[in-house]
């Protein structure tokens, strides 16, 4: 369709951010999106609800009645809410920075309620930062091979644990840290220990 909006203009929206961040991966009813949500109003969620449902990021997998209201059930679209890289070399570094930020602090969320729950559930949690040395080939052949990794896990089976993973690429801005002869190739494959 020529004037569907791109994916950006309609997922880099705070509030859509951490509606589609709530679904990955599974399927939440409306009232199960309010309770995920807390500080978003009913009326602001169904309004961005609604945005997500017509743009195709979002589809409703069911309906049901409940004491006379319709309740949606819904799952990521057909759309996906992937931002290709045209589409985020037109995004203005506002508009990256709040989506950015959005972003975090829903994991930031997801890693409090973790902390304050069930203490036996630390080994199915951990983070790193580590410095990859790469070219637009090698970046697209490791999101490629992730993918490829990855796709197994998506949808739930058994008895198997939902967990998040969040991911975030960010190019180095000091060129030394590109050229930097006193850095020995060995010491550059070690990643920063992950806790």
């Amino acid at each position: 369709m020529a004037d569907e909006p791109s994916i950006a203009d309609v997922v880099l929206h705070p509030v859509r951010l951490r509606i589609v961040q709530q679904l990955g991966g599974r399927s939440l009813t409306t009232a199960q999106l309010r309770a995920a949500l807390p500080d978003v109003t009913q009326a602001t969620l169904y309004r961005h609800v609604a945005t997500l449902v017509d743009a195709g990021i979002l589809t409703v997998v069911e309906e049901r009645r409940v004491r006379g209201a319709v309740e949606r059930t819904l799952a990521l679209g057909d759309r996906m809410a992937h931002v290709d890289r045209e589409e985020l070399r037109r995004v203005d570094a506002s508009q990256l920075r709040t989506a950015f930020l959005t972003f975090l602090g829903e994991v930031a969320a997801d890693f409090d309620r973790f902390v304050a729950g069930d203490p036996g559930l630390r080994d199915y949690s951990g983070f790193a930062r580590t410095a990859l040395y790469v070219d637009a080939e090698d970046l697209a052949r490791i999101q490629a091979g992730l993918a490829e990794l990855l796709s197994p896990f998506f949808a739930p089976r058994g008895e198997r644990r939902r967990v998040m993973l969040a991911t975030v690429l960010t190019p180095d801005t000091d060129p030394a840290a590109d050229t930097d002869p006193a850095v020995d190739t060995a010491d550059r494959r070690t990643p920063d220990p992950e806790v």
